[in-house]
């Protein structure tokens, strides 16, 4: 007699928000404390935690490249990345530009050791993601060196200028997480991110159209128009970053990038926004603001 199959568990329903809300609170609350927590009392302890996300992110982007047969070689790239981040915290973005030539080169001749087949798809894929985590991550250092390296100073510019990053961020998700809840009809992309709608592009731009201007105004003490192009590039590119990432899960077939997070799944599933929108940024602030 054949034992009878148990049933399959029933997926959790958690309705238009697509997540456990209560466990992806209070994972951003802890996140954003350790954050807060590195900025009070020694800025450069954040560039720990900066330097972690980069190995973790690259991580999961090999992860989910090798079920398509592509093999990332972690070692140089979080070594590399972790690098990046150091030197452009401490020397500036003329050394982040060739700590990354130089570690892309590193990657290639790595990569040698494996022979021919597969080198052309590997060595590419490895670049995409050195470009795409460490190097973008890295403008995260370039912000924080705005008020100097030395690692004291509780509201320099640099400080001031995190702050400003995230919180812009934040403020577009919430304002896009609301507003696509209650007023989310017209999908923006349905073939990619269905629960992605207009409505809740318009909430993510009013969002941080106000956070940019009280922002600016106020922390940064700048111009308010500067706050206003802020918030309209911060929701673009946060858009745009989160919609390429869906566009890389659906292509690897997978929902998150991992379950690292709880209620968020993985770490990349939070850094797409965030790396898209902290260059720009950070250019903006440094020739407009600092």
């Amino acid at each position: 007699m054949t034992a009878a199959t148990p049933p399959a568990a029933p997926k959790k329903d958690y309705g238009r928000a697509g997540r456990n809300l209560p466990a992806s609170i209070a994972s951003a609350v802890v996140l954003l404390g350790a954050i807060a927590l590195s900025l009070a009392f020694w800025k450069t302890a954040f560039m720990v935690i900066v330097a972690v996300a980069v190995v973790v992110a690259v991580w999961e982007l090999r992860r989910g490249l090798t079920a398509h047969d592509i093999d990332l070689p972690e070692q140089p790239l979080m070594a590399g990345g972790i690098v990046m981040v150091v030197v452009a915290y401490f020397w500036g973005a003329p050394a982040l530009v060739t700590a990354t030539a130089v570690t892309a080169l590193i990657i290639m001749l790595w990569l040698l050791r494996r022979g021919v087949d597969g080198y052309v798809k590997n060595a590419t894929a490895s670049v995409f993601t050195l470009i795409y985590v460490p190097f973008l991550g890295s403008f995260v250092a370039l912000m924080l060196a705005e008020g100097g390296a030395t690692g004291f100073d509780r509201w320099d510019d640099g400080v001031k200028g995190i702050i400003t990053f995230i919180l812009m961020t934040v403020a577009s998700d919430i304002g896009g997480y609301v507003a696509g809840v209650l007023f989310g009809k017209h999908p923006m992309a349905p073939v990619i991110s269905p629960k992605k709608s207009w409505e809740g592009f318009a909430g993510s731009f009013i969002a941080c159209v106000a956070a940019g201007v009280s922002l600016v105004v106020y922390l940064l003490e700048g111009d308010w128009w500067v706050g206003v192009i802020l918030g309209a590039i911060a929701v673009v590119m946060a858009t745009l970053g989160d919609l390429c990432e869906s566009v890389m899960k659906r292509d690897l077939g997978i929902k998150d990038m991992s379950q690292i997070i709880p209620g968020h799944g993985g770490l990349m599933d939070r850094l797409d926004s965030l790396l898209a929108t902290i260059a720009p940024i950070w250019l903006l602030l440094h020739y407009l603001v600092f």
